[in-house]
């Protein structure tokens, strides 16, 4: 926001001066008490709430973000309010699903949005869903027959991504290369802690885990442990973005909703910079090797960088 511009007489001359603008930072308490406020009537109404009929659970930076716009456009689908992900089963599960279900609209009023379509289905998105090792175990024991969508990206692309993305928000101040070397040793004995203590957010785990993310294979195993197959949906992020339609619809099949066509396909949160070096790419790629044909025998057809 610019300042308002303030004339001041000084003598024979005129100046302009620019008022300081007013500052963002102002406004986040009443949005902050706005949305606590909002969370405390949710949990009070939770019994009336929407249960969310699928969640996108990742992976990071791998075009969730895109693909929810999409899905939120569709008149059928309800997403949580205030943002795309509660990270109700991964960082704050200890609050009850009275809580989680807050975040959602009241069914009744949803269903007169859209009486004129179909039935509401309610949803919500977290990229860190799919690499966290506890959320698989949590959501079949709380959600049972959601559906999940899971989006997965050329994980040496992604890894390079992630980093430019952590950098940009100042969680990583390594060089790409130093902090692959450094993933390891970040990680130890985190995942631990992550089950000894229910409130502990690891942050190294969330913010500096470059290779393991890519790990796709184990994340869905994981979750297949939990949930038959047919409630899982891989959606390949480079087939999206090449040709989104059919991709989309084939989606929305999976959701057992109408069919919908957005205005528009957009990509947004893409994190643009300096490109990898060559002997790093190559290093990512012999490294992710063992772990793409792990993928391959796991999908119904191999994703497109395998």
């Amino acid at each position: 926001m610019t300042g308002v511009a303030v004339t001041k007489l000084t003598g024979t001359d005129t100046q302009v001066q620019v008022a300081p603008p007013v500052r963002r930072s102002r406004l986040k308490p009443l949005r902050k008490a706005g949305r606590r406020a909002y969370r405390g009537l949710g949990t009070a109404t939770a019994p009336l709430r929407l249960q969310p009929g699928f969640i996108m659970i990742g992976g990071q930076r791998c075009g969730t973000t895109s693909l929810f716009r999409n899905l939120r456009a569709h008149p059928q689908l309800m997403p949580a309010r205030y943002r795309k992900g509660i990270n109700y089963f991964d960082l704050n599960y200890y609050r009850g699903m009275p809580w989680y279900r807050g975040h959602f609209p009241i069914e009744r009023l949803a269903r007169l949005a859209t009486s004129g379509y179909g039935e509401p289905v309610g949803f919500e998105a977290s990229g860190y869903y799919l690499y966290h090792p506890f959320t698989a175990e949590r959501l079949a024991r709380d959600l049972p027959g959601v559906k999940l969508l899971v989006m997965l990206r050329d994980p040496v692309e992604r890894a390079f991504s992630a980093y430019k993305h952590e950098y940009a928000r100042g969680y990583e101040r390594e060089s790409f290369e130093r902090a692959l070397e450094l993933e390891d040793e970040r990680l130890a004995g985190e995942v631990e802690r992550m089950r000894d203590d229910i409130t502990y957010e690891s942050l190294s785990h969330r913010h500096h885990s470059y290779r393991h993310r890519g790990h796709y294979a184990e994340q869905l195993e994981r979750f297949l442990e939990h949930f038959p197959q047919e409630q899982v949906h891989v959606v390949d992020s480079a087939a999206y973005f090449a040709e989104p339609e059919p991709t989309y619809r084939a989606v929305l099949e999976f959701l057992d909703v109408r069919p919908f066509k957005p205005g528009v396909f957009a990509q947004v949160n893409a994190r643009p910079g300096a490109s990898m070096k060559p002997e790093t790419s190559q290093f990512l790629k012999e490294y992710y090797a063992p772990h793409n044909e792990r993928l391959v025998k796991l999908l119904e057809s191999p994703p497109s960088w395998a």
